[in-house]
């Protein structure tokens, strides 16, 4: 499954499923798919999402990768949906995936 972010004030993110979803629970939202976080919720979302990778308390979800790939963190998985809410919490936009 495909997660795709889009808000109003940014080109939309689309990140694997799992990831996606491990992202929207650092954010207290309930992982549903479809969903949105009104404008006034973004800048609280953002700053729960920014304080869980800071803290590195979310491990990887498990994937079914090889070996010999590197992991990559989630913090660097966050980046893009980071500015995401960035650009969204700055235009006053709402936030939606599907």
């Amino acid at each position: 499954m495909l997660v795709t972010f889009t808000t109003d004030a940014y080109g939309s993110i689309t990140m694997f499923g799992d990831v996606a979803l491990a992202m929207l629970k650092m954010m207290d939202h309930s992982g549903s798919v479809p969903g949105a976080i009104l404008a006034a919720d973004v800048p609280v979302a953002l700053s729960k999402l920014t304080a869980a990778i800071e803290a590195g308390t979310m491990p990887l979800p498990a994937m079914d990768n090889d070996e010999e790939e590197a992991e990559v963190s989630m913090a660097t998985r966050a980046l893009p949906l980071i500015d995401l809410f960035t650009a969204a919490a700055k235009a006053k936009s709402n936030v939606m995936w599907e």
